[in-house]
């Protein structure tokens, strides 16, 4: 359970306002003291994560905001951090004391989470010490038109009830279509090529990588994975050729050069531009690279922080490739972690890495706001088999996407 990513675990958000309880039910779902409890109200002042498990759902983030009520300078702040929260939770939890009732707070709160779609249920905490009876119960589900449940977080009255909520509240599509699953077969032999370069951590995998192989095992497809000079020799001495080839996307040229032209081929980023996101909305991004001209601003968004190496994909590589298609200067901004423009109209054009430190959930608000702001935007993967001339071949698995791409 400690050991899944915090991409691809169930969102689930903890909101209210100051005091409501919020940290004390974190304590009360986790059965841990991980969240800091005081009378004093605005304890919280920035978003907390924990990961836990609920079963059967399994491993999840528990976020703990500070109060939708904050004041001051630093309030507001506050508030704006945890209404960002609302772009990656898969579910969000309100906490309302009985004592104060219903406010214009929760239903502001309400308001933004339909807008959103997001699946959201109440708890009435603090019935230690403020006992509510049906009738109450039914008037606050009336006015905010959700499911309500008493609870106590200090004495742990209704906390596995909550549980259940959140079960049966869950959105069934959180997770987003399979890796790799449903475009193999069982018994299929996959060929996964990994360069061992600066930019492979030492004695591991990245976990676009690991989490590959995990959902080809998953369904009994078979999975050889070798580096970029030896895909050739393996091949010829294959009994058949494999279903596909996956290859890191740096390495799209000489991979492609190596595999037969019948055997399908793609990159572990495109795999994750359908599996975390929208594939035709970043094929899409991916045509308007024959638009860019010179002088246009591009913006290169990381979903994570790492450490950069002297050929960096993201600060180096890329604007280097760009550079090279349009024959031209560009210029270049970069953001990296939870950072991500909301005033998007400046740039012609968005690249985003494969999301693998992201949620779903965060990485559809993302491609939803470049959307909006009319601004095209195309993952690492897709842009890279772009730039070389192999995007229709890496798109072969994938029929609607190759329309996108065919579409004039």
């Amino acid at each position: 359970m400690q050991d899944t990513p915090k991409g691809s675990r169930l969102h689930i958000a903890i909101f209210g306002r100051r005091n409501a309880g919020k940290s004390s039910l974190i304590n009360a779902l986790t059965n841990q003291d991980i969240a800091l409890v005081s009378d004093v109200p605005g304890t919280t002042t920035d978003p907390v994560y924990k990961a836990m498990e609920i079963l059967p759902i399994g491993p999840v983030m528990i976020i703990d905001t500070a109060g939708i009520d904050d004041v001051g300078d630093l309030g507001t702040l506050r508030v704006e951090r945890t209404m960002q929260v609302l772009h990656k939770a898969d579910l969000a939890i309100i906490v309302v004391e009985p004592e104060s009732g219903v406010t214009e707070y929760e239903h502001s709160l309400i308001s933004a989470m339909r807008k959103r779609n997001l699946p959201v249920v109440c708890v009435l905490n603090k019935t230690d010490l403020y006992p509510v009876d049906e009738k109450q119960v039914e008037t606050w589900k009336q006015a905010l038109d959700i499911a309500i449940l008493p609870i106590s977080a200090r004495t742990g009255a209704g906390i596995e009830e909550l549980k259940g909520l959140i079960i049966r509240n869950a959105p069934d599509d959180w997770e987003g279509p399979p890796i790799i699953g449903d475009l193999i077969n069982p018994g299929d032999m996959v060929v996964l090529v990994v360069p061992i370069d600066l930019a492979a951590p030492k004695g591991r995998l990245i976990l676009p990588q690991v989490q590959t192989i995990r959902d080809l095992l998953d369904n009994d497809a078979c999975a050889v994975v070798v580096k970029e000079r030896e895909l050739k020799e393996v091949l010829e001495n294959m009994a058949g050729p494999p279903r596909m080839v996956v290859t890191d996307s740096q390495e799209f040229m000489k991979v492609s050069a190596d595999t037969p032209p019948g055997v399908l081929l793609t990159s572990f980023s495109i795999l994750f531009a359908r599996h975390k996101g929208d594939l035709e909305t970043l094929v899409a991004g991916a045509k308007a690279v024959d638009h860019l001209k010179a002088g246009d601003k591009v913006l290169i968004s990381e979903g994570c922080t790492h450490h950069r190496q002297a050929d960096d994909i993201g600060r180096v590589k890329i604007p280097r490739w760009l550079r090279q298609t349009v024959g031209d200067e560009l210029s270049f901004e970069w953001t990296a972690g939870s950072t991500f423009p909301e005033n998007l109209q400046q740039y012609k054009l968005i690249v985003h890495c494969g999301a693998c430190m992201l949620n779903r959930r965060e990485m559809l608000y993302r491609l939803a706001v470049a959307r909006e702001a009319g601004v095209p935007i195309v993952n690492y993967g897709l842009l890279i088999a772009k730039v070389h001339g192999i995007l229709q071949r890496a798109l072969k698995p994938f029929p609607l996407a190759q329309l996108i791409l065919e579409d004039k």
